[in-house]
């Protein structure tokens, strides 16, 4: 494993990417920012990072044989790493909230972004990229439900300590992707997904309200919400929301 430590970078993520197209990258190679300019989250959301209190980071995995058919299984896997961390700090109400934004309550403490090179019918690579709101004091209000580490817990944590420990839990979590546990991957996701199996209002792309549960995911991905008649109704990144 290298860990490489920036001052300062637009994205990790994109850096990585850059290092990957035009150099051979050794497996698990870590990029870390103290500073990350232009962090993107899902769906080129944006990232607010204050400098030198969060953890920016992405790593490099090199898959063999991995097919693109089972990449929810890889964002089981990272999403799972990250929780289990922060879940040794005894944060309150823990949950992963679909597809792998991590939440205490209903603050959202961590978000993941996962790249993946592909090759015919397999992912070649990825690059996953990680943000853990650590020991910032305040967010903008155009991010009323992001929280900290801090905020939530009352004191200061060592960015190294937590980098070295979300690594590790990363490493243990992959090799079990590589073992094509999937199933386990899957069952351990679910039941620490956030609202699972519990009556919500949601909002659809069209702006429309309506009631459901969350009650699981489906083969290639999507959130399984079973609807106010029992049907179950399929949604891809972006296209549900929790009103």
């Amino acid at each position: 494993m290298k860990i490489i430590k920036l001052d300062a970078i637009d994205s990790t993520n994109s850096f990585l990417k850059e290092m990957a197209e035009n150099s051979t990258v050794e497996d698990f190679t870590v990029v870390v920012a103290k500073n990350q300019t232009s962090g993107r989250g899902q769906m080129n959301a944006k990232w607010e990072v204050e400098s030198g209190k969060s953890l920016t980071f992405s790593v490099f995995c090199r898959f063999e044989d991995l097919l693109i058919i089972n990449q929810k299984s890889l964002s089981y896997s990272v999403a799972l790493s990250v929780f289990e961390v922060l879940n040794r700090l005894k944060l309150a109400k823990l949950s992963v909230k679909w597809p792998n934004d991590i939440m205490s309550g209903n603050k959202k403490v961590s978000g993941i972004l996962i790249e993946n090179f592909l090759k015919g019918t397999r992912i070649n690579s990825s690059i996953i990229g990680i943000g853990i709101n650590v020991n910032q004091d305040a967010f903008s209000i155009d991010l009323p439900n992001a929280s900290s580490l801090k905020i939530i817990l009352n004191k200061e944590f060592n960015l190294d300590l937590l980098l070295n420990e979300v690594i590790l839990s990363l490493q243990q979590k992959i090799e079990i992707l590589k073992r094509k546990e999937y199933s386990f991957l899957e069952k351990e996701y679910l039941k620490v997904l956030y609202k699972k199996n519990v009556p919500s209002m949601f909002r659809n792309k069209q702006n429309i309200l309506f009631m459901g549960k969350i009650i699981g995911v489906s083969s290639v991905g999507k959130l399984q919400i079973e609807l106010e008649n029992e049907t179950v109704k399929e949604f891809d990144l972006k296209e549900v929301s929790f009103a």
